[in-house]
C-alpha cells in the first residue's frame, strides 16, 4: 500500500470515528417510562437495553431545560402502544449495536471530559448548542400553527444571543412564555396526519420511525451546525455538543438496564409512547 492510500485510509477512520461519536447522542431520545415491559412473550429473548433517551433536566448552573423527556414523571402514559415493528431483526441487532457503542466508546470519553470540565462550564455550552438550534424548534411551530410559541423561540433566542453572550447564558429562563416546549418535524408530520409507519433503530442515531426519520432530515438541514465546513469541523463540533449532553446523565441509563425484562421491547414501546405524548402537546 503507497503512503497516499495509508493516509487516506487513516483519514477515513479518523472521520468514521468523529461521525460515530457525534451521532451517538441521538440515540438518547424520547423514551418514556423504560421500566415498562410488554406482555408480547415473542419478544422476550433479549437481556441488554439499547441506547434510548436518558435526558434529565440539570437543576444548576443556568442551563436550559431539556424538554425531550423527564423520565422520572410520574404522570408518563403507561398505556401498550401498538407500532408495527417489521425490521425486528435489524432492529435488535442495532439495539446491541448501539448499547455497545455507549459503554465502550462514549460513557469512558463523557468521564474523561467530565473530570476536565467543571459543570459551569458544561452548562454554558449546552445553552450555547440548544440556542443555536432555535431554527429547528421555530420552523416546527410555525409549520404546526403555534405563532406564540414561535414568536417566543426567536425572542428568547435574540436574548441569549445578546444579554446570554451568544447563547452561553439563559436570562431568558425567567419567562416561561419564552420557554415553550420543543418542536421538531417529526412532530410537525405528526399533525398535519402522517402515522409513525413502521418502527426502526439506527446504527447509531438510535430508536426512531419511518415518519420520525424523515423529520430528522429535515432537522439536519435547519441545523446551522449542518453547514459548517470543513467536514472535520463539523463533526468536532457535533461530538462536543454529544458528549456534552452526555456528562450531565452519566449513570442514568444504567440505573435503567436492570428495570426492563426485555429492554428492546420496553424501549420500543416507550419511544412511541413520548413521541405520541409530544404530539398532543
Amino acid at each position: 500500500m503507497t503512503k497516499g492510500a495509508e493516509n487516506q485510509l487513516k483519514h477515513l477512520i479518523f472521520v468514521l470515528l468523529i461521525l460515530a461519536l457525534s451521532s451517538v447522542g441521538c440515540a438518547h431520545r424520547h423514551v418514556a417510562n423504560p421500566s415498562y415491559t410488554s406482555p408480547d412473550a415473542s419478544f422476550h429473548d433479549n437481556k441488554e437495553p439499547t441506547l434510548s433517551t436518558l435526558d434529565q433536566t440539570p437543576s444548576n448552573h443556568g442551563e436550559v431545560k431539556d424538554d425531550n423527556l423527564d423520565l422520572f414523571d410520574e404522570e408518563t402514559e403507561k398505556e401498550v402502544v401498538q407500532v408495527a415493528d417489521p425490521l425486528s431483526p435489524w432492529n435488535r441487532a442495532m439495539f446491541h449495536f448501539n448499547d455497545k457503542f455507549y459503554f465502550w466508546v462514549l460513557k469512558p470519553l463523557t468521564r474523561g471530559y467530565s473530570a476536565v470540565i467543571p459543570p459551569p462550564a458544561r452548562g454554558g455550552v449546552k445553552n450555547f448548542f440548544h440556542n443555536l438550534t432555535m431554527p429547528i424548534r421555530m420552523v416546527s411551530c410555525i409549520l404546526q400553527g403555534k405563532g406564540r410559541a414561535a414568536s417566543g423561540e426567536l425572542t428568547r433566542f435574540l436574548i441569549n444571543s445578546t444579554v446570554g453572550v451568544l447563547g452561553f447564558g439563559n436570562p431568558a429562563k425567567r419567562w416561561s412564555e419564552l420557554n415553550p416546549g420543543a418542536e421538531d418535524l417529526g412532530q410537525t408530520l405528526a399533525t398535519y396526519g402522517i402515522g409513525d409507519g413502521f418502527y426502526i433503530v439506527w446504527p447509531i442515531l438510535g430508536p426512531s420511525t419511518l415518519r420520525d426519520s424523515v423529520g430528522m432530515i429535515g432537522d439536519w438541514f435547519l441545523n446551522p451546525v449542518s453547514y459548517v465546513h470543513p467536514t472535520e469541523a463539523y463533526l468536532g463540533i457535533r461530538a462536543v455538543d454529544t458528549v456534552n449532553k452526555t456528562s450531565f446523565r452519566i449513570g442514568d441509563y444504567e440505573s435503567l438496564k436492570e428495570s426492563a425484562i426485555d429492554p428492546y421491547v420496553a424501549f420500543r414501546n416507550a419511544y412511541i409512547q413520548q413521541r405520541k405524548k409530544k404530539v398532543k402537546e
